[in-house]
């Protein structure tokens, strides 16, 4: 049956800096699917995620693995393997519980596997011949994960790898403090022409029903019409006309009157119709305008965002200047107090001195 795909979200990657072994490096620029693959032939777990083409996380699940949650949105885990740690960068602490608890499950899939397979090694070779149970996960090559999104986002994580001796991503909740109600200002609003598009629709549909069953209503008006016209007119040739005859034309009469009269209504309802749905097409091009204005709106708020770390970082570094130019005025004003100090003994001194000599 080979390998297949079990359970898919997003995230952003990062691995440990193998130099410092401190340091987070990021291994996308964005986020990411990461999935959970099953081999059934070979009865392995595998954690994959590409980017691109380039296979970014290739790691196999043993029974010896932890998955730590280091921050509400971020958690990691080493894989002797690779010789790596990875770290997970999640939106929501949904998503990052959702996959701690897949890596918990399949970790026991694979400690299971892992103590069958050794009991069929046990009964079919000798103690000598066996090879390490960690063979049997060996890696493979990697393989496309789905197309489809399980449990995932595309959202940008508020989250970030630090430099710290336990890795835990940043806090940057100010950067996202604005945009999100932005969005969903405009989210709403959204949702708002979505359901009167909706409602307009089905109001469309019936409205052309209704045209439909009123020309066919109309056509069958005018056959009638004309029908008690030509009886009108063939009652009118009749050389001997009765009181009746001159009765029934009458009322004749009084019919194609009141066929006419629902004729011209008809004809009201059909050109209100053709105004709703004039203002229907009006009401589509405003959702189309406010689709775009929300597009802008979501750029405009990712370069606020961008600006707003850049000036972050700016403010932290001018209080670490301003901070050290404190410490040095401190130092300076502890040299001038040594001063005075000394020159205040020197005066005392030059002063008794003169008094002595007098």
């Amino acid at each position: 049956m080979g390998e297949q795909p079990i359970y898919s979200t997003r995230a952003h990657v990062f691995q440990i800096d193998p130099n410092t072994k401190k340091n987070w490096l990021p291994a996308s620029k964005h986020a990411v699917t990461v999935s959970y693959f099953y081999d059934s032939t070979r009865n392995v777990y595998r954690i994959i995620s590409l980017d691109g083409t380039k296979a970014i996380i290739n790691s196999t699940i043993s029974p010896n693995m932890t998955f730590t949650k280091t921050s509400q949105k971020f958690g990691q885990w080493a894989d002797s393997r690779a010789n790596t740690v990875y770290g997970l960068g999640f939106s929501t602490e949904h998503h990052l519980a959702k996959f701690a608890e897949k890596f918990a499950e399949y970790k026991e899939a694979a400690r299971l596997a892992k103590e069958k397979s050794q009991e069929k090694m046990e009964m079919a070779t000798s103690p000598s011949q066996e090879s390490p149970a960690g063979e049997l996960a060996s890696p493979l090559t990697p393989v496309t994960p789905p197309m489809e999104n399980i449990n995932g986002t595309d959202e940008i994580c508020d989250t970030t790898p630090n430099s710290d001796s336990r890795p835990e991503p940043a806090q940057n909740a100010l950067a996202f403090a604005h945009s999100p109600a932005m969005t969903k200002h405009w989210e709403a609003e959204l949702e708002a022409l979505k359901g009167n598009n909706a409602k307009l629709t089905a109001a469309l549909l019936e409205s052309t029903a209704n045209v439909k069953q009123w020309k066919q209503q109309l056509a069958a008006y005018q056959e009638e019409a004309e029908r008690l016209h030509k009886r009108v007119t063939e009652l009118e040739c009749q050389s001997n006309q009765t009181p009746v005859i001159k009765s029934q034309k009458t009322e004749l009469n009084q019919t194609i009157e009141e066929l006419e009269n629902v004729l011209r209504d008809k004809e009201e309802e059909m050109e209100k119709l053709k105004e709703e749905l004039e203002n229907m097409n009006d009401l589509m091009e405003q959702k189309d305008t406010l689709s775009q204005k929300l597009e802008e709106t979501e750029l405009r708020s990712r370069v606020l965002e961008e600006q707003l770390a850049g000036a972050e970082q700016r403010l932290e570094e001018n209080q670490e200047e301003q901070e050290n130019f404190r410490k040095s005025l401190r130092t300076l004003l502890e040299l001038l107090d040594g001063k005075i100090f000394e020159l205040t003994e020197l005066r005392d001194t030059l002063a008794r001195l003169i008094e002595e000599a007098s």
